[in-house]
Formats: C-alpha cells, structure tokens, sequence
C-alpha cells in the first residue's frame, strides 16, 4: 500500500508534467509556424517584386530592340527609294539618249545616200573628162598612166636618194661629233682590266720528282685525278712543270687547287685523290658564288636571283676572244650606265642589262640557241623584267628590239670588244674574216676589186665605171653592210666604201 501511493502520485505528477510541456511546445511550434509564414510572404513579396523587375527590364530591351529594327527598316526602305528614284532617271536619261541616237542615225543615213548620189554624178564626170582627154592625148588612160607611172618612179627614186644623202650628211654633222663625245666620255670614265685565259694551265712544281708521284704506280694516281677532274694532264720533259689541258677553265681551276693541295699534303693516292677533288669543287662553288655576289655588290645591281649570281661568278673562268668575260661584263655594265645616264635613261636598268647580257655563254647545259636568245630566255626564266631580257636577246640583233636598252647594251659591248688589246684573234680566224669580207663584197656585179684594209675593220670596194652609175653605189654600200652584220663576226665596225672612177687616156703622137 505504501508503495502504490508513490506511484500514484508519480503518474499524476508525470501526466500534469506531460501536459505542461506539450502545451508549451505546441505554443512553441504555432509561434514557429507564424514566424516562417511571414517569413515567406516577405520572401514570396521579394521574388515577386524581383521577377516583376527583371521582366520590365526586358520589356525595355525588347522594346529598344523593336525600336531599332523599325529604324533600320526605315533606313533601307529609304535607301530603295533613293535608288528606286536613281534608276528611274537612268531610264529617262536612257531613253532620251536613245532618241538621239536614232536622230543622229537618221541624219548619218541621208547624208550616206547624198554622198553615194554625188559619187556616181562624180563618177559620171571623170568618164567624160577621161574621153576628153584620150581624145586630145591619141592614148588610152592605161597606156598615159603606166607612162606616167615610169616618170614618176625615175623622178622618185632620184629623189629618195639626194634626200637620203642630205639626211645622212645632216646625221654625220649633227649627230656624229655628239655621238662621238658620249662614247668617248662613256670610255674616259671607265676603269679597264683585261685578263687572258688559254686552254692550258701551267702547274709549277719544285722539282721533277715530284712528277713521280703524281703519275703514280703504273699511272693510277694520274688516271685518277684525270677521271675525278674531267681534264687532260700532260706530264713531259718540260722542266718543273706540269701542263692541264681543257677548254673548261673551271675543271683547269678545280685540278690545279687539287694539285697544290695534294702535292703540300704528301699523300698522293686514288682515294685521297677523289677527297681533295670533291673538296676543291665545293670550295670553287662557293668561290663562284661568292664573285658573283661581290661582282653585283661593287656595280650596285641588287635582287638576282640566285642562279643569276652563280652563272655571274662562273664568268671569271669563261674566256671570250682571249677577254675575260666577267671583266667582260663588268665593263660593258659600267660603258651602259655612264651611257643612259647620258642619254637621260635609266642608269641602274642599262648597268643589270650590260652585266647580264652574256649570260647565255656560260649555261649549265648546252643549248642550240644562239648565246644572246639563250641568254634572254634565262634572264625570263629567272623573273628579269621585259625590257631586260630584250636588251640581252637583241644585243646581236637576234631579237627585234623594242626598247632603248637594247642598243646602248649592243654599242657597250662592241666598244668593250672592240678596246684595243682586249681581244686576240688567232691567225687563221683573222685570215678568214678578211678573206670573208672580201668574197661578200666580190658577189655583187659590177665589183672589180675588194681590199680588207685597218685589219679589217674597213673595206675598199672598187666598181666599174660603165656597169654601176653615181646613184646605184650608195645603195651598194648600204647592202654590202647589212650582208656583212647578217653573215658575220666581228669586233667593232666594219667601214664599207664603194669607188667608182672613170679615166680616159689618149696618146699625142
């Protein structure tokens, strides 16, 4: 019983205990509640006013966007009917244009029927007056025409001739003491260097033993460097020499570096010998670049290409007439350039073409075209201009030429070749240029005589009397010229003067 009472009192206090906290927790909770509610309306109000914000905002966008579009719109409907207005006036200008035309082409169509009337009242008349004139004349219009035509021929021919002579000696008193002093000057200040290249090049040596030991057992070194260099070597009794035999200068050059360096080392063998060999070609290749590349440096000339600098630098071991030809074209670039800068041309373009115009000499392949053509399809091929190329295919008169560079290239180079001492004949070749120009001259009738004279640089033509009159010879000495610069090759100018004498002798007895 004691024990119940607690208990009883326990769970009463417990339940009293119980409702007091729920009751507060649920107060709790419902304040909570409200709280919150409140909360999310303030947050729902936010949104609402964010969301009601963000779409005004793009309302405005869309409504500046529209606004723009209507403006643009506006602007090209404008713009048509700026244009719409342009090519209606086009058409009215076209129209009236077209009235005119055919105005004009009205008035051209009566004035075309009123001219073909009066050329056949024209016509009409010149048959009368031609019948008039038979009848007065006893000759019929053909026979008085083809007459007429004789004299007038004869009357022509006497006067072309006086007029070309008073042409030619207006030439020789205006133009010849100037000509003379622009050549003259274009020498003066032109610095020469002349260089003479054989077929044969003379390698000296100490002593004869050396001989020896670049024949080599049973000739094998020799054989060797003769394979390896492309040249003959000639190993006589001449004393502390040794004789390289080519026309190819530059396999005469690549042998006799070989030589030196072979000879210095003291290893003379047939494998040692293609090393020193291909290390020789590589160095004259660089070497040959390297002139060319000086060579156009010291005349000013920029922007070869790279092919035109080495065909340049292969120039120092072309000879050309005995004259070297890199000292060749260095010359006539600079006899063009003094030239045109007389003449009121272009100094710079005359100097490319002189230094360039004997390219076709050297070529890395043969070729069967004349050197000047050649030269000027390389000069084409590698990006020259047009004016270029024709001054170096013209400058032998191969190629017409269509510009002023083309004979100041052709003068400079007659002059340089022409330089005394710059160019060596051998005998024969000078025989049969003179021997040539004397059988040219000698093919034309009524010639007696021919006589080569000033080592043939002028040509003395005697005619007869009674077969060539005082008009015909002017004629023959002018075609004499142009067949001698057709058929032949020569330095400088050939002077062809025709003589024509009649003599009468009678005897007193």
């Amino acid at each position: 019983m004691d024990i119940i009472i607690p208990i009883i009192a326990l769970l009463i206090g417990g339940g009293i205990g119980f409702a007091i906290f729920r009751y507060i927790l649920t107060k709790k909770y419902n304040f909570v509640l409200e709280s919150a509610r409140k909360e999310a309306e303030v947050i729902k109000e936010s949104k609402l006013l964010e969301v009601k914000e963000k779409f005004l905002n793009k309302k405005a966008e869309l409504e500046n966007e529209v606004r723009a579009r209507q403006q643009k719109f506006q602007q090209a409907e404008n713009k048509l009917k700026q244009r719409e207005l342009g090519l209606n006036q086009k058409q009215e200008d076209l129209a009236r244009r077209k009235q005119e035309l055919d105005a004009a082409h009205t008035r051209v169509e009566n004035k075309q029927q009123a001219l073909a009337k009066r050329e056949e009242e024209l016509e009409k008349l010149q048959l009368k007056e031609r019948e008039k004139l038979e009848e007065l004349s006893g000759l019929s219009a053909e026979d008085a025409m083809n007459r007429l035509v004789e004299s007038l021929k004869d009357e022509a021919r006497t006067n072309a001739q006086s007029y070309i002579n008073e042409i030619m000696d207006d030439a020789k008193l205006t133009a010849g003491k100037e000509a003379k002093r622009i050549v003259i000057q274009t020498i003066q200040r032109v610095a020469t260097e002349t260089a003479i290249e054989n077929s044969v090049t003379v390698f000296h040596i100490d002593n004869d033993e050396v001989k020896g030991r670049i024949i080599g057992r049973e000739g094998r070194n020799i054989r060797a460097l003769e394979a390896a260099t492309g040249v003959e070597i000639v190993v006589d009794d001449t004393p502390e020499a040794i004789v390289i035999s080519a026309f190819d200068p530059i396999r005469r050059e690549i042998c006799r570096l070989a030589l030196h360096q072979l000879i210095a080392d003291g290893r003379i063998h047939p494998a040692r010998i293609e090393e020193v060999v291909a290390k020789v070609k590589k160095q004259v290749e660089e070497e040959v670049i390297e002139t060319g590349k000086r060579t156009a440096i010291d005349l000013g000339v920029h922007g070869l290409h790279p092919e035109l600098i080495r065909i340049i630098g292969k120039m120092k071991y072309r000879p050309s007439y005995g004259q070297n030809l890199l000292q060749h074209a260095r010359e006539t670039a600079n006899l063009c350039s003094v030239m045109a800068a007389e003449l009121g041309l272009n100094p710079k373009k005359a100097k490319r073409a002189g230094l360039l115009h004997d390219i076709g000499k050297v070529p890395d392949e043969e070729s069967e075209l004349p050197h000047a053509l050649y030269g000027g399809k390389l000069a084409e091929k590698y990006k020259e201009k047009p004016e270029i190329c024709n001054a170096i295919a013209a400058h032998h008169d191969e190629e017409e030429m269509t510009t002023l560079l083309a004979p100041i290239v052709q003068v400079c180079d007659a002059i340089s070749g022409a330089r005394p001492g710059a160019r060596r004949e051998i005998v024969e070749a000078y025989i049969k240029r003179l021997n040539d120009l004397e059988q040219i001259a000698s093919s034309y009738e009524g010639v007696t005589k021919t006589y080569a004279i000033q080592a043939g640089r002028e040509l003395r033509v005697i005619v007869g009397a009674d077969k060539i009159d005082d008009t015909q010879i002017e004629q023959l000495s002018a075609d004499i010229a142009r067949r001698i610069q057709d058929e032949m090759t020569y330095p400088g100018q050939v002077k062809i003067t025709v003589i024509r004498e009649t003599r009468s002798v009678s005897y007193a007895k």
